[in-house]
């Protein structure tokens, strides 16, 4: 077993709850937001995929890194009396799960299989999107269609953009990064009338204004460690949404309102089979089919706000997101591996069995505290030492070694742990040597004395 799989099982454990809670904070959020006009909703819901991706990876830091990082700040502030905490496993307030090394093993490779799915699938899709660019057929625009088309590569700032057709797609779309392409379908771009092709053309170019295409791949490799998760997919649809209404906002700008709604309902009862299915990685009217509440909101009357209020709102949402994101962190798991189930393995030739911990903080006689050391106190050290310890058949510590932790500490770490005892630990009625981890944590607490825990 590699150090890998404690990090991605760690990395699942923590996606599979903190996706849905972040989600459930976004939707609250932009709730909140929807005065503030759809730009402000799109960007949150960006910020959700974000920390859906990027905190369950963030969780799979060591406590004591963040710990360490942190203090290295808060050091100046802090001015209390040493706190000595011992723990049996890992130091932390919450028992981590101790997953069997083969069902580790097992679910890492699973992992692995599904992540590498959705990537070749992924990078399937670009190549099929690629090659709707390559084979699409050139097209001659009239006049008044012309003049249309450079009107909105004027107004948007778009001058590169082309022009085709394709029978491979049902919808407009648009597709490239360097070589801007708007697609229509062939059927549909022969019977279009000129104002659904003034609607469709207006709301393409505001799609590449904004490099809608480079975005969504970004998005798309981005949510790729948590695609298995089915809420990433409601986030993904709110994500494409949002960026419609923002589009269509843009695009309505050239007319008015009131006549690109209607245009847009026209525009989509062409489609005489439905709903076009979506284009793999390309932008397109079409992308969201919530076109109920994407004409309501553009022939609603803009909600005036002040400045004030927007402060407020955004402020809010900013603090219920920094809120979210702490709890996140502070209650993330972190996946340990024992050798078998039970937390008992059998020991290779004559060597010393490996035990939980949580079994063996039970077999405890004897135990020494042990003592901030004075000079480290003085220099504001803190962190924990974990040490792996062997004890023998008589319960007496055999073998105590340092695995990390801070060097000004860990002599002292040493010196108690040495001195404890267990009662002997049988296996088949008979006493056997075994090993196990001891963690001793030193913070400097705002406690007016020292003390010492025992998890």
């Amino acid at each position: 077993m590699t150090t890998l799989e404690p990090i991605i099982l760690s990395f699942l454990a923590n996606a599979l709850w903190q996706v849905p809670l972040i989600f459930c904070t976004g939707w609250l959020a932009a709730r909140a937001l929807r005065s503030l006009g759809a730009a402000a909703e799109h960007r949150l819901w960006v910020g959700v995929l974000l920390l859906q991706t990027l905190l369950p990876a963030i969780s799979t830091i060591p406590r004591e890194a963040v710990s360490s990082l942190f203090n290295l700040f808060s050091a100046p502030l802090n001015t209390g009396q040493p706190y000595v905490s011992i723990a049996m496993g890992p130091g932390t307030t919450f028992a981590n799960p101790h997953v069997p090394a083969w069902l580790l093993a097992l679910l890492t490779v699973i992992y692995g299989v599904v992540t590498a799915w959705f990537v070749i699938r992924f990078l399937w899709r670009l190549y099929t999107t690629h090659l709707l660019g390559t084979q699409a057929a050139a097209v001659i625009l009239s006049a008044d269609a012309a003049r249309h088309w450079n009107h909105c590569a004027n107004r948007f700032s778009v001058k590169s953009a082309t022009l085709g057709t394709s029978a491979k797609i049902s919808g407009p779309i648009t597709i490239g990064i360097r070589r801007k392409l708007v697609l229509l379908p062939t059927d549909m771009y022969a019977a279009l009338p000129d104002a659904e092709f003034r609607t469709a053309i207006a709301h393409e170019f505001a799609h590449l204004s904004r490099h809608d295409f480079l975005k969504n791949l970004l998005y798309e490799m981005l949510s790729l460690p948590v695609r298995f998760h089915p809420v990433i997919f409601l986030t993904q649809n709110r994500l494409k949404e949002s960026r419609e209404m923002v589009c269509d906002r843009l695009a309505a700008g050239l007319a008015n309102e009131h006549q690109y709604a209607r245009s847009l309902l026209r525009l989509a009862s062409l489609l005489v089979d439905g709903m076009p299915a979506r284009s793999p990685h390309a932008i397109g009217i079409f992308d969201s089919t919530t076109f109920e509440r994407r004409v309501m909101r553009l022939t609603e009357k803009p909600l005036q706000t002040s400045v004030l209020r927007r402060f407020t709102t955004t402020a809010a949402c900013a603090i219920l997101g920094a809120g979210i994101c702490a709890t996140t962190l502070a209650f993330s798991v972190h996946v340990d591996a024992v050798a078998a189930a039970g937390g008992q393995s059998a020991s290779q030739g004559k060597g010393p069995i490996s035990i939980s911990p949580d079994v063996m903080q039970k077999q405890i006689i004897h135990k020494v505290n042990p003592v901030y050391p004075p000079d480290a106190k003085k220099a504001r050290i803190q962190g924990k030492v974990e040490l792996d310890a062997v004890i023998g058949k008589t319960g007496e510590m055999e073998q105590v070694k340092v695995v990390s932790g801070p060097k000004e500490l860990q002599q002292s770490a040493l010196d108690a742990v040495r001195q404890w005892t267990y009662k002997p630990y049988l296996l088949n009625g008979k006493p056997v040597d075994v090993r196990t981890t001891i963690n001793v944590t030193y913070t400097l607490a705002k406690s007016t004395g020292a003390s010492s825990s025992e998890k």
